[in-house]
């Protein structure tokens, strides 16, 4: 006769602990002393103190005398006053983002001047709902507002560009790549036999201390790819963030080479994944926790050509949770490299345009415009 476990019910006050039941959506608790269950009413609300009265009866007999409503009696316990109190942790308010917002987010993550930074975030300020669920992100654009206007004054008064506003690096090509992992996961490698770029490839760890761009060919196209410092438990570059928003994709690294490559990665997933800066399988902001922004993201296992990889990747797959889709290489003997770049420029999603001059005949099929699919301009 005693049921599932009661939800909500965090702790039972100090003279009647026991097991927790639910009984048709009543809170029962076992009576220390007789043994038999014992009802909690809530004989007070409205921000006054809880009163709880214990009521002993039997559950075969008297189950049908329990109070058919008991308002929020187990709202939740504190175990260490026995009181009950009202929950907390409720959903948050959806934050309907208009289509405008999102387009203006869209653009403000790639913006590529200061000014352009600015128009983004005041066509947001403008777009977004005004209602207790947005005021977090109100305040947040407003303060983000401020600085920029405050950056551009001090270039117009000095002539310089304002330092320590993270890295800036121009979007190129048919869509930006974003290369992240662990320390000597093999980035620079991948960048070296994918790009034309020709990145400084060691064997010890944190070879790359600046993002560093290159360009990877796809027949006739091409795709911009930017190396990143590696990424601990404990420390990541604050531009990455923005990178990171900004890319169209971007690569998980996995070290096969070693052992301490399947903790380093999960370490790097983890770490992103507890930011508001997050990968998964498509990019999208989450208009539910607002702020919130995922990057569609590859997971690609390097070095499958070094001893015992295949194994790595075996116990990697039993112990990891990391939903991506997974493509397995080797930047130094080419392995997989041709399949991982078709994936990357698929994942793009767009199209090559080719144009003619007024006075050719024929169009130049050498040099494509690439478009998002489905966009009209």
């Amino acid at each position: 006769s005693a049921g599932r476990p009661l939800g909500g019910l965090t702790g039972c006050p100090p003279d009647a602990p026991g097991r927790a039941f639910q009984l048709k959506a009543k809170p029962w608790v076992l009576h220390p002393n007789s043994g038999k269950p014992a009802v909690f009413l809530v004989t007070g609300f409205h921000g006054l103190d809880i009163g709880l009265k214990s009521l002993t009866m039997d559950i075969e007999e008297k189950r049908n005398e329990v109070p058919e409503k008991i308002p929020h009696a187990a709202d939740g316990f504190n175990a260490g006053f026995g009181m009950a109190e009202k929950k907390t942790n409720e959903a948050p308010m959806p934050a309907n983002l208009t289509p405008i917002y999102l387009k203006a987010e869209q653009a403000y993550r790639q913006a590529q001047t200061i000014e352009e930074e600015l128009h983004c975030l005041q066509v947001m300020l403008q777009e977004i709902p005004k209602h207790k669920g947005t005021d977090h992100l109100q305040a947040s654009l407003k303060a983000k507002i401020a600085k920029v206007k405050k950056d551009i004054e001090v270039e117009r008064a000095t002539g310089k560009k304002k330092g320590g506003g993270g890295i800036r690096i121009p979007r190129q090509g048919a869509g930006t790549v974003i290369v992240l992992g662990a320390p000597n996961t093999g980035k620079s490698q991948i960048m070296a036999s994918m790009t034309r770029a020709t990145p400084k490839v060691a064997a010890h760890p944190f070879t790359t201390q600046l993002p560093q761009p290159g360009m990877m060919p796809w027949e006739d196209v091409y795709v911009q790819m930017i190396d990143t410092p590696p990424i601990t438990p404990d420390f990541i570059e604050s531009n990455t963030y923005g990178l990171i928003r900004s890319a169209d994709l971007a690569l998980l690294t996995l070290d096969l080479s070693t052992d301490d490559g399947i903790e380093q990665c999960m370490d790097v997933w983890t770490k992103l994944q507890a930011s508001r800066t997050r990968l998964g399988k498509e990019s999208y902001l989450d208009e539910d926790d607002v702020g919130v922004s995922y990057t569609k993201a590859f997971l690609v296992a390097n070095k499958i050509d070094t001893d015992g990889a295949a194994d790595r990747l075996e116990l990697f797959h039993e112990l990891a949770e990391i939903p991506l889709q997974e493509y397995t290489i080797s930047a130094t003997a080419l392995t997989g490299i041709e399949d991982l770049r078709n994936a990357i420029y698929h994942s793009l999603n767009v199209v090559r345009i080719y144009t003619k001059l007024p006075t050719s005949k024929t169009a130049d099929m050498e040099r494509p415009f690439t478009l998002p699919a489905g966009s009209t301009q």
